[in-house]
């Protein structure tokens, strides 16, 4: 008996506790954040040297299968197959060097987001605080209606010292 009342008792104080849940977009605080243009700085500059790499290692293939062209008459059949070898293998390599490069640049742009990420974070922690929202969640394709009065994308953006006129 004392099991019944003890759930009677949690669903009645659940049921007077209530939530608050209000919106962000945190996809439109990014690109206002002033540090966003640091970040496709380095992202530019990273991706540069990942071209210069890729660049440099073509023009190494290219070499080599310059060369084979040109000697390939000459070589003995153990040359041969050494240098397609070679050949095979270095374009091997370039094959997962593009592959590669994507999923790179993925990382850093990740690497290089995690702090505006954390900033933004700590930004609605004291906006939600400050208003008493129990729950926020991000706006995206998914969410089919939105009433802008619970929306803290401007109060984020206020935190973080970025001024805004009204949100698009």
């Amino acid at each position: 008996m004392k099991i019944i009342k003890l759930f009677v008792l949690l669903i009645s104080i659940s049921s007077i506790a209530q939530s608050k849940v209000g919106t962000v977009d945190i996809d439109f605080i990014i690109t206002k954040m002033p540090e966003i243009t640091d970040v496709q700085k380095q992202l530019e500059n990273y991706s540069g040297e990942l071209d210069q790499d890729f660049n440099k290692n073509m023009k190494a293939y290219n070499n080599m299968v310059q060369d084979y062209k040109e000697n390939e008459l000459s070589f003995t059949i153990a040359v041969k197959k050494d240098k397609q070898n070679t050949i095979l293998e270095a374009e091997n390599n370039l094959g997962t060097f593009q592959k590669n490069g994507t999923k790179l640049i993925s990382i850093r742009r990740d690497e290089l987001l995690r702090p505006l990420y954390e900033k933004i974070g700590d930004a609605l922690g004291k906006v939600a605080k400050l208003k008493a929202y129990t729950q926020v969640i991000q706006i995206d394709e998914s969410l089919v209606f939105i009433d802008n009065k619970y929306d803290l994308t401007m109060d984020v953006l206020a935190i973080l010292g970025v001024e805004m006129e009204t949100k698009n």
